[in-house]
């Protein structure tokens, strides 16, 4: 393992993918502090995530890093206090509450299509346009609060704190120490701390009254604060950690959805065909057009699939249990990973291929197998915004692409994909938006 740790600080999914073809689906590593089991199975992920999910903690380095920046939110809270605190959130995404999103995420395409539009010359990079148009949009779901003006400092901050993150994940100098790295982390925690504070501050201060009011995200957070079932640092760090990963997921699924259609002009065929018969003259979408969108949620899906954008899932038994046939002592950490579950040949032909088909079928009901498909995780820590999430990304790239195709630049090549705490290109993702003419 000594002589592996280069390998994995430099391209981590390439060693997750070597380890799996050398060993196999189950794979047990020499560490001395614990067992170490990394399951490659269909059915072994859904023991850990679905069927025995109360014996898997979250204690786990992936984790409690991720909790520098983010406290004891959903995403990295465990057991108890995770599911007070999803109770508390949950109305607001109830299925009424998210088709409410779809109006905000049309506007964000609209908002993601001028900012293309406004790029003087060139290829902008589409990584950074997402990311900023995306963080307004949850910002106007979650919030009703407007990070636009924010969105530029907001952006590099988080993306500063996760870079800090995974290079200390990967570092043997303890966390405390006072690194560069630790203070760089520090002034970005500050940030979006700053931001935080100042949507609180505004919601408090409006026509809300005192409680804030309001059915969405925050509005839920207030009211459980004044009823004393959540501290003012919970509240704190439930918002962060949903402005990270509300706005870090779609925006991740909508690039690589870019990035793959670049390279892909007969679905971008496909797609136009779609925009032409479902959304007439070019409109832009709304709600009721999300079920003849079925080709454009599919492009995503397959997205996903491909650049899921939590690569790595981690676990730690609490008591004996049997996975994927071996059994595990307490105390075993249990790694899963999407990117490696996603192209497994035996669940996935040709599984390197961009085929949003595999998402499509007669009776609307994609043949996905149990267990080999988790962008959202499984069980009953399932992403909490995956449908708002799912809803989001297919009205955003309709609204984006409904009279438009997406094309790298000359000589321009798909980028690789980056394992930082979400997948993201490397080392940028330079594309261009070119009118298509109207149907004659």
């Amino acid at each position: 393992m000594l002589r592996a740790v280069p390998a994995i600080t430099r391209d981590p999914l390439a060693y997750l993918d070597g380890i799996v073809a050398r060993y196999g689906d189950v794979v047990a590593f020499p560490m001395p502090r614990g067992a170490v089991l990394l399951v490659n199975d269909p059915a072994g992920a859904r023991r850990v995530l679905q069927d025995n999910p109360r014996n898997y903690s979250k204690r786990t380095i992936q984790y409690g890093a991720l909790a520098a920046v983010t406290g004891q939110g959903l995403l990295t809270s465990d057991l108890d206090d995770w599911r007070a605190h999803r109770r508390i959130v949950q109305p607001a995404f109830h299925h009424e509450a998210v088709a409410g999103f779809a109006d905000r995420a049309v506007a964000a395409g609209e908002q993601l299509r001028a900012a293309w539009d406004a790029v003087p010359a060139g290829a902008p990079d589409a990584d950074a346009l997402v990311m900023r148009a995306m963080l307004g949009l949850v910002g106007r779901t979650l919030f009703s609060a407007d990070l636009d003006a924010e969105a530029g400092r907001i952006v590099t901050a988080v993306d500063a704190a996760l870079r800090v993150l995974v290079r200390r994940a990967r570092s043997p100098v303890p966390a405390s120490w006072p690194t560069p790295s630790r203070l760089r982390l520090d002034r970005a925690v500050r940030v979006i701390d700053e931001a935080v504070a100042a949507v609180l501050a505004a919601r408090r201060s409006g026509a809300g009254g005192p409680g804030g009011g309001g059915a969405d995200v925050l509005g839920l957070l207030l009211a459980a604060a004044d009823a004393d079932r959540l501290t003012p640092a919970q509240v704190r760090d439930e918002l962060v950690t949903l402005v990270i990963a509300g706005y870090e997921t779609v925006a991740s699924a909508l690039i690589w959805t870019l990035s793959l259609l670049a390279d892909r002009p007969d679905v971008q065929d496909a797609l136009a065909a779609e925009f032409a018969a479902v959304l007439p003259a070019g409109r832009a979408p709304h709600a009721g057009d999300l079920a003849g969108l079925r080709l454009t949620r599919a492009v995503v899906d397959e997205a996903l699939r491909l650049y899921p954008p939590a690569w790595v899932i981690t676990r730690r038994a609490v008591a004996d249990d049997v996975v994927a046939g071996v059994a595990l002592p307490a105390g075993t950490l249990v790694i899963l990973s999407p990117w490696l579950l996603h192209r497994r040949p035996d669940d996935w032909p040709d599984p390197l291929r961009f085929d949003p088909a595999r998402f499509l079928s007669a009776d609307g009901r994609p043949a996905v197998p149990r267990g080999a498909y988790l962008p959202f995780g499984l069980g009953p820590r399932l992403c909490i915004g995956r449908d708002a999430a799912l809803l989001e990304a297919t009205l955003v790239l309709a609204t984006l692409l409904r009279d438009r195709r997406v094309q790298r630049p000359p000589g321009g090549t798909p980028p690789s994909a980056q394992a930082l705490v979400t997948l993201r290109p490397r080392p940028d993702l330079p594309l261009t938006l070119t009118l298509t003419p109207a149907p004659r």
